[in-house]
């Protein structure tokens, strides 16, 4: 009798111990982008470091495919998202109250940290006869769907050169998983996206039909760069994609990770220490993350304050004063 008490005092104390360890476990989730862009990988690569470790830190990190930068960042506001990414132009203009964010700043939210570099990337069916941004005029054109960081930044490259909605022949608002097949298809002209390279919307734009990358270029360019510190110029690398052998010139954001004050100071200090004590294979985990740099990942484009999590990471290892 005594040695079955035994057991079964030693087999409610693994129940309550087990009990206990769920009850102590964080979960939390990283809004992203479509699936065929970069940010949805992104997201993929911080949670799988994050999970590696989550029996010694207790927090157990998911994916979400989201409609992108400004739904991410409305979602943290919301409290629906502990973290997501966000073009660095979006992360500005939320905590200014400016562009998308209108009248309606989001002063809780935080930085973490800084991700790939993101040119605005212009596709053109071949037969469209669009070389430059200018050229777009009368054509059917995807403008990128509403809430994305790519709508914004298309937004504001047409009001810098003089261009309304009314200059398009036709308007779409597809998803970017969308406008690859909308192009090849022959429904579209011209597809736009904010995103890094390699991306496999763009392999597949130019792989399943002939379609060139189109130079977004020109003084009006070289004006925004020198407005806003986000900005900056970027090239697209000649021979990346199919048919398109000689360099692209644009200009580009940068993708970065941003999160609530309201979020815990512990768990955005794990998820930055899960990335940088691993960023070796970080950077292995996709091609657009082959360059990235430290140093520059606790400082380029982050606009909102940091949080004290990543704040104290970043102390810690040097790499902020």
């Amino acid at each position: 009798m005594k040695s079955a008490l035994m057991g079964t005092a030693a087999a409610l104390g693994m129940v309550l111990g087990t009990a206990a360890v769920a009850q102590e476990q964080t979960f939390i989730s990283i809004g992203t982008g479509a699936v065929t862009g970069v940010y949805y990988p992104t997201g993929g690569a911080i949670c799988r470091l994050v999970n590696r470790d989550r029996a010694e830190h207790g927090i157990r990190c998911g994916v979400e495919s989201t409609g992108g930068s400004v739904f991410n960042i409305n979602a943290i506001r919301s409290g629906e998202l502990e973290f997501g990414v966000a073009q660095s132009d979006t992360q500005f203009q939320a905590i200014d109250g400016s562009g998308s964010f209108e009248g309606e700043a989001f002063e809780d939210l935080r930085a973490v940290f800084a991700l790939h570099p993101e040119p605005f990337t212009v596709v053109a069916r071949a037969d469209a006869g669009v070389r430059t941004f200018e050229d777009l005029r009368g054509k059917r054109v995807n403008v990128g769907n509403p809430g994305s960081g790519t709508r914004d930044t298309m937004e504001l490259t047409m009001e810098r050169f003089g261009m309304t909605m009314s200059d398009f022949s036709m308007v779409s608002e597809l998803q970017p998983g969308e406008q690859s097949q909308a192009l090849c298809d022959n429904n579209i002209d011209v597809m736009t996206y904010t995103v890094g390279h390699p991306s496999g919307a763009i392999q597949e734009a130019t792989t399943a039909c002939d379609s060139v990358l189109v130079n977004v270029s020109g003084e009006q360019i070289d004006a925004l760069v020198e407005e806003f510190p986000y900005y900056r110029t970027a090239t697209i690398p000649g021979g990346m994609y199919r048919g398109n052998d000689e360099d692209v010139q644009t200009f580009g954001v940068g993708a970065t990770l941003v999160t609530s004050a309201s979020v815990s100071e512990d768990v955005v200090y794990a998820v930055t220490r899960a990335v940088f004590e691993n960023i070796d294979q970080f950077r292995g985990l996709h091609p657009a993350f082959e360059n990235l740099d430290p140093e520059q990942m606790a400082t380029d484009g982050l606009s909102a304050p940091l949080h004290p999590g990543a704040e104290r990471y970043f102390r810690e290892a040097g790499l902020i004063e």
